[in-house]
């Protein structure tokens, strides 16, 4: 059993490295990604869109040369365990989906992702064999048509310095950056000179 260009173990192996641990949804994520690569239309260049920004964007990051970095991953904040490889610039694609009408011969798959079950509740090693088992059969795909322009990232654009901290920021979020704004997730900022020097906690 392969997933992409990977055995199945290498890419458990791959999804814990890159991810931390072994996310059932990453697994399914590699199933995703290999059923659509086998699905792509014609074409040389490709962007990916996942519709959650949970596990499945690692999925696509790990299988394809699609990352957020680069811009040719884009998140579509849609809550669905979905994604679609399409072509750059026709826009055709082929978007894969966990199926839930596919669930019921994995129970432990449907409770998990159902959310029927609290994660102390769920038979781990159970549910990673169901997993496994099924691979495609959890999946169903469909051709689709993108309009690239509604999903690509944003270009920057022009670039000002914010008058508060200094730093440079898009000159359209207006006079000031939006951390100073009050935007900010920070509570305590402290300078520190030496380049090496650890940050006291």
């Amino acid at each position: 059993m392969n997933i992409c260009t990977y055995s199945y173990e290498e890419y458990l192996h791959l999804v814990k490295s890159f991810h931390g641990n072994l996310a059932p949804g990453l697994i399914i994520g590699g199933f995703i990604v290999d059923l659509a690569m086998k699905n792509l239309p014609a074409g040389d260049f490709f962007d990916a869109v996942c519709e959650t920004p949970v596990c499945l964007p690692d999925a696509v990051q790990i299988l394809t040369p699609c990352t957020i970095g680069n811009g040719w991953l884009s998140i579509a904040p849609f809550g669905r365990f979905a994604v679609t490889l399409y072509e750059k610039y026709s826009g055709k694609g082929v978007r894969v989906f966990l199926d839930t009408e596919k669930l019921e011969a994995w129970p432990e798959v449907r409770d998990w992702y159902l959310k029927k079950k609290k994660k102390k509740e769920q038979n781990s090693d159970l549910l990673l064999a169901q997993i496994k088992e099924a691979g495609h059969q959890l999946l169903s795909v469909q051709k689709v048509q993108v309009e690239p322009e509604k999903v690509r990232r944003k270009k920057m654009g022009p670039v000002g310095i914010c008058p508060v901290c200094g730093e440079a920021y898009p000159s359209k979020d207006g006079e000031k950056c939006r951390n100073c704004r009050g935007e900010t997730p920070y509570t305590d900022v402290v300078s520190i000179n030496a380049t090496n020097q650890k940050v006291a906690g």
